[in-house]
């Protein structure tokens, strides 16, 4: 329940970038209904659909520290539907900016509340994994949004103003499904009791440890050890800043190295790979899904089979590892397309292997975000990190890759595609040295929480 309620959202976030993506090039031509070029698209509009993730990971960010986990993942989701319904409906280009702006405001918020609530409800010793797979679930979204995206703008079936909108009107209906499932969703048992609803969480972990007990039919084994907490009903800014920045400075930077890299990877090439495909390969737009289907694939199987050995190599080796090797690949891909070695079957075959291992990497940082700070600060942390970060990397990274893509040079395309390699590569480094091993290790042993009693 908690990884179908939770983890499903992902799925429609990839929906969400992917589609955009692939009608840029039908969103520009002449009936479409928007009178929007391809570069606006996949620059303007996927800069604010950043940008708003970036505001509303903050707004809600705090939001999730102060009133739960469950309330604001149920909020943000509403924001989501209403965003995109009216994205559907769009008949100018500033209606259009404006809602796309506005989902993503609601996926930014849905980042915080929901990464937090995974990870203080799955077990330590497979919280890597489950955390990889349910961020990697991501590119299934991404899958749904290329075939969808093959069908919807096939102008013998949907006239050419009505398959676009139509791909956003079955976002709202997915996350109208995801929502009645996500009702069900317990709060977190941590919050509850940092927020001195002890008795509530302590009913709801015996309901959920008798369950399981009655599933297998043997008893749990008892608690390592335990923590005197003093309730809080609130953790101001000041003490959320002095506690990331000052008491844990190093995974402050390991945090935004690990953001920053795979933001700008991911939002320039998610954004652009449809124009990539049309400029220099002469794809037409109605079949670029199929290549980015065969690229979302690559990047659902990255954290599915990777994502055990997170739990069992460990954080430090599968993070740099990740990291650095798909910088590498990804330097590699830049000469050969560069040098005009690539059609559009081999460079998308280049995209799969070097993203195989980039998104376990990408999905690793909002893993490690959410368990190296303290539980207070847990969601306004990650939300932080994922706004820096996005801000840095996710807003420039359309911007330049749609300019760069846009003179239909390739050295300048291959130029882009560098930056996000030594980014990569950069990030890889960083937590070479400065990862926490957190693998099989309680959130609370990680990061002592603000309100535990003093010598407890």
């Amino acid at each position: 329940m908690v990884v179908v309620g939770l983890g499903t959202v992902w799925i429609l976030d990839g929906l969400e970038v992917t589609v955009v993506g692939n009608i840029a090039g039908r969103l520009s031509e002449e009936g479409s209904g928007l009178p929007i070029s391809s570069a606006q698209v996949t620059g303007v509009a996927a800069a604010l659909y950043v940008a708003g993730a970036c505001l509303g990971a903050l707004f809600f960010g705090r939001l999730t520290d102060l009133f739960g986990r469950k309330k604001l993942f149920l909020i943000t989701l509403a924001v989501y539907l209403a965003a995109t319904a009216l994205t559907a409906v769009s008949f100018s280009s500033w209606w259009f900016f404006l809602f796309r702006f506005l989902t993503g405001f609601g996926i930014g918020g849905e980042y915080a509340a929901i990464n937090s609530a995974i990870d203080e409800l799955i077990p330590s010793a497979y919280r890597g994994r489950v955390d990889l797979v349910i961020n990697g679930s991501f590119w299934l979204g991404a899958i749904g949004g290329s075939l969808l995206s093959i069908v919807m703008l096939d102008t013998s079936v949907f006239p050419i103003d009505v398959g676009w909108r139509l791909t956003f009107a079955l976002g709202v209906v997915l996350g109208l499904v995801i929502l009645l499932v996500r009702r069900n969703v317990p709060e977190s048992p941590r919050w509850l009791f940092i927020h001195g609803r002890g008795d509530e969480a302590d009913r709801l972990v015996t309901s959920i440890e008798q369950q399981i007990t009655e599933e297998k039919g043997e008893r749990l084994p008892e608690p390592d050890g335990e923590i005197t907490i003093h309730p809080r009903k609130s953790i101001g800014f000041l003490e959320i800043g002095r506690t990331v920045f000052s008491r844990y400075r190093r995974r402050a930077v390991l945090g935004l190295a690990l953001f920053i890299g795979q933001a700008f990877l991911y939002n320039a090439v998610t954004f652009g790979f449809g124009a990539i495909l049309t400029s220099f390969f002469d794809v037409s737009t109605s079949h670029t899904g199929y290549f980015f289907a065969v690229m979302a694939a690559g990047n659902f199987l990255g954290p599915l089979l990777l994502g055990k050995l997170f739990d069992t190599v460990g954080r430090r080796v599968m993070i740099s590892g990740t990291y650095l090797l798909s910088g590498v690949l990804l330097f590699a891909t830049a000469w050969l397309f560069a040098a005009g070695h690539l059609t559009a079957t081999t460079l998308t075959a280049c995209w799969c292997v070097v993203l195989f291992f980039a998104s376990a990497g990408a999905s690793s940082a909002y893993l490690t975000v959410s368990e190296i700070f303290p539980m207070e600060t847990r969601a306004m942390a990650i939300a932080f990190f994922y706004a820096i970060g996005t801000a840095a990397g996710g807003i420039s990274g359309p911007l330049v890759f749609a300019e760069l893509t846009e003179s239909g040079v390739a050295a300048d395309t291959a130029l882009a595609f560098c930056i996000g390699a030594a980014l990569m590569c950069l990030a890889g480094l960083t937590a070479a040295f400065l990862a926490v091993r957190a693998e099989r290790r309680s959130l609370e042993s990680i990061a002592s929480p603000l309100s535990t009693a003093p010598g407890a």
